[in-house]
């Protein structure tokens, strides 16, 4: 078997890369834009960015479906691609006229709304393509994820620094322009896909991959009809125990273009030999980390596997949640009997970013290669669409506690009793979160390893 990589992963790695270009680099300013120009308070734009972000993990689930029963991955893919690009345009438009809520509001709503439909077309399909260039009993699916992971890293790194650039100038005209470099990324990751796809996107044995179920040589219809086995219904489960406790990683993760972009943005000293770097900047800190650690994540799994050392899936993701654990605990420590007028060094951001990536290397790729080895061939889609229905509840879930950051002059916020205070009580819940769903992680990885049959 040769080691190499077939040439369609690069096709969907570079595709991939321009999507979350496009995505990453509205995310960067969605917050800001709205509070910014448009003149939200941090509680209503939490509110949106939560509803936005968990709409657009959600449909995946609904585009998983349709491609496996009627449009295949590749059509799902274009029409996806077409529709975020149209979002992303009709974003710049609500920027341009930022100043007149009667027009920009709308605009808002409607770019928002034709993302996640686009999204949902988009997420789910491209993923299950990955795992559908190899024979089920590839070893190379873990390093072709890793790889994959790589691409989307890149496109989350070069998008704040461009889109956030343009856009995060400290005047609220310029948003737009952070909007369209989203649009035109779109439109390139749309142009790759439909240019190369035909030529390299095949299976093992040579045959397109992607195409309606009904088509032949589409890669599914030996696959639709297949009878369902107790093995194959305790690895379904496994999809869900483990996308469930996705739920609480992301919930927290996620807080990097909410509640952490505020903090950056009025908490952080960005003063740096006197320039004021950019708010939205700091979202590429956890992409510039992915790309620099991931090869060395990847050894490490490497050597431990030729040790028989390699933990299982359920173990790694448990180490994820308590390495996000560690870095809320490292800014509450940093922010701890600090006043609202007091900034904090940028170090103590980074020093998150940098734990938190180390908490996503453990868990986000592992957890897709673990949905690709565990899915019945049949459901490929759809249960890639679930494990981004546990990161659309995430999102939400986002959204609703970046609502509770505290800021002056207003009451308190309370949650389950508790009274944030502070931005020490506010890191704090994420800190304990993140560990308890950690340590529950851990205590059923020896039932879930029973359940997955071998494959995680």
């Amino acid at each position: 078997m040769t080691r190499g990589h077939p040439r369609g992963l690069y096709v969907l790695f570079y595709t991939e890369m321009w999507e979350r270009f496009s995505y990453y680099g509205m995310r960067a300013i969605l917050v800001l834009y709205m509070t910014r120009a448009l003149m939200f308070d941090v509680a209503k734009a939490s509110t949106v960015y939560g509803n936005f972000t968990g709409l657009a993990y959600l449909m995946p689930l609904a585009g998983g479906y349709i491609a496996d029963r009627w449009w295949g991955n590749r059509r799902s893919i274009f029409w996806g691609g077409v529709l975020m690009a149209i979002g992303q345009f009709i974003l710049f438009f609500s920027a341009t006229f930022y100043d007149d809520p009667a027009l920009a509001h709308p605009l808002l709503w409607t770019g928002l709304g034709v993302l996640i439909v686009g999204t949902g077309l988009f997420k789910a399909n491209i993923s299950s393509m990955v795992g559908s260039l190899y024979s089920p009993d590839d070893d190379r699916k873990d390093s072709a994820f890793t790889i994959f992971y790589m691409g989307i890293n890149i496109g989350a790194f070069i998008a704040p620094l461009i889109a956030g650039g343009l856009g995060d100038t400290g005047r609220p005209e310029d948003f737009r322009w952070g909007f369209l470099a989203a649009a035109v990324g779109m439109v390139v990751g749309t142009v790759i896909f439909q240019a190369f796809k035909d030529r390299y996107i095949v299976d093992a044995a040579g045959r397109a991959i992607g195409l309606p179920p009904t088509d032949a040589g589409g890669g599914r219809e030996e696959h639709h009809d297949a009878p369902m086995h107790r093995q194959d219904w305790e690895r379904v489960a496994v999809i869900f125990i483990l996308s469930f406790f996705v739920i609480f990683f992301w919930a927290a993760f996620e807080q990097a273009g909410a509640s952490l972009t505020v903090f950056a943005d009025r908490q952080t000293d960005r003063d740096l030999m006197g320039w004021t770097v950019p708010a939205s900047w700091f979202q590429s800190v956890n992409a510039v980390f992915i790309v620099a650690f991931a090869p060395l994540f990847a050894m490490i799994w490497q050597s431990l596997a030729r040790r028989r050392l390699d933990p299982s899936t359920p173990v790694k993701m448990a180490l994820g949640l308590f390495l996000l654990s560690l870095g809320y605990l490292v800014i509450a420590f940093g922010i701890k009997g600090i006043d609202a007028a007091t900034k904090v060094s940028m170090l103590w951001l980074i020093s998150l970013y940098l734990l938190h990536t180390f908490g996503e290397l453990c868990l986000s790729p592992i957890g897709l290669s673990a949905v690709s080895k565990l899915s019945p061939p049949k459901f490929a889609s759809l249960m890639m669409g679930v494990w981004f229905f546990a990161i659309s509840a995430a999102n939400k879930l986002a959204g609703v506690l970046s609502s509770f950051y505290p800021e002056e002059g207003k009451e308190p916020p309370v949650m389950l009793g508790y009274e944030i205070t502070t931005l020490y009580d506010f890191f704090v819940i994420f800190v304990v979160m993140s560990a308890a769903a950690g340590v529950v992680l851990l205590l059923l990885a020896r039932p879930l390893v029973k359940w997955g049959h071998g494959r995680i």
